[in-house]
C-alpha cells in the first residue's frame, strides 16, 4: 500500500523520504498498511526537519478553511519547537530574537505590499 496524504495532496507531500510524527508507523499499521520506516541519524534530522517546515508551510499555504489553517499552523508549529529542541534555543530566546526585529523591522500590521518599479503605488 502507498500512502498519500489525503488532504491537500501537495507533491511535497508525497515526497519520499519524508520525516513524519512519531506515531505515523503505528497509524498505518491500525488502517491496514504498511510502510517502511527507519531512524533517522542525529547528523541527517535537521536536513529532513528544515524540509519539512517546507512541507508542512506549503500545506498552510494551500489551507483553504480556517480548521484546516490552524491545523496546518499547528504542524509548522510542531516542526519549528522540534528545531529549536534540536538546536538548544528556548522559546525565550526565540521570542526574543522575533521581538528585537518586529521593533527594528516592524511586524506586518500594516499590511505592506512592496511592488515592482513598474506597478503604479495605489496608496
Amino acid at each position: 500500500m502507498t500512502y498519500e496524504h489525503t488532504i491537500t495532496n501537495l507533491p511535497l507531500e508525497n515526497e519520499y523520504p519524508k520525516l513524519v510524527r512519531d506515531k505515523i508507523p503505528e497509524i498505518i499499521e491500525q488502517n491496514g498498511g504498511e510502510a517502511p520506516f527507519r531512524t533517522l541519524a542525529e547528523d541527517e534530522f535537521f536536513g529532513y526537519l528544515k524540509k519539512k517546515a517546507t512541507e508542512e508551510a506549503g500545506e498552510l499555504a494551500a489551507s483553504d478553511t480556517d480548521s484546516n489553517l490552524l491545523e496546518e499552523m499547528a504542524d509548522l508549529r510542531e516542526v519549528l519547537d522540534t528545531i529549536a529542541r534540536l538546536k538548544g534555543f528556548t522559546p525565550e530566546q526565540v521570542t526574543k530574537v522575533q521581538d528585537e526585529k518586529r521593533a527594528k523591522r516592524g511586524g506586518f500590521e500594516l499590511r505592506l505590499l512592496m511592488l515592482n518599479n513598474d506597478q503604479p503605488n495605489t496608496n
